[in-house]
């Protein structure tokens, strides 16, 4: 069995994969992530490779070789409205700001997902892929923004939410994989871990 790495700190990331059954250890990389697309599905491809680079690096230099029979997972989830990418809130205001514009409408939440798939001799395969969904948040009103926002619950998230917290609420439908918007489609990667034979 090979050893299994998420390269993530969320732990929303490390629930969903628990949930699904995984045996996994986390590490996280302190390494610099800056990206160079402009397309919403490019740029957390980009991101999730590199969270995934980075993690295996740090591996490296410290085995002085690349990791064998080890598979590290990297994730980027990113939540857009009008083409623009809303990152976590700075502060009460800019939340009460993000959550104010995505009421009444619909958003694009997408998750990227890089996998490294080091065999025995340390050679390498990658496997990137960018998940979409869409989100539709019914109307609220000032009172609704502002109780949403005293609970503390949008300030470590993109876009202000947690679609798996208090905000369910105000949610109308989405389209697409809900774990996605959590912050990892379970299945794409579990159907991917079982592809390489990680099971």
């Amino acid at each position: 069995m090979k050893k299994i790495i998420l390269g993530s700190a969320s732990p929303r990331r490390r629930e969903l994969l628990s949930q699904i059954g995984v045996s996994f250890e986390v590490r996280t990389s302190g390494r610099e992530e800056i990206y160079h697309s402009a397309i919403p599905e490019e740029i957390v491809r980009e991101l999730a490779l590199m969270k995934a680079e980075n993690v295996a690096g740090d591996l490296t230099d410290e085995q002085n070789e690349a990791p064998k029979d080890t598979i590290v997972i990297g994730a980027d989830t990113i939540v857009v409205l009008d083409g623009k990418i809303l990152g976590k809130p700075v502060d009460e205001k800019d939340a009460a700001d993000m959550i104010g514009a995505l009421q009444g409408r619909s958003h694009e939440v997408y998750t990227g997902v890089a996998i490294l798939d080091y065999d025995a001799q340390g050679e390498k395969n990658v496997s990137v892929h960018a998940v979409g969904t869409k989100v539709y948040v019914n109307p609220m009103d000032e009172a609704e923004i502002s109780a949403y926002i005293d609970t503390g619950e949008p300030m470590d998230k993109a876009g202000a939410y947690g679609i798996q917290g208090r905000f369910a609420a105000y949610i109308d439908r989405i389209e697409g994989d809900y774990y996605n918007v959590v912050g990892l489609p379970v299945s794409y990667v579990y159907q991917a871990l079982k592809r390489i034979g990680a099971f």
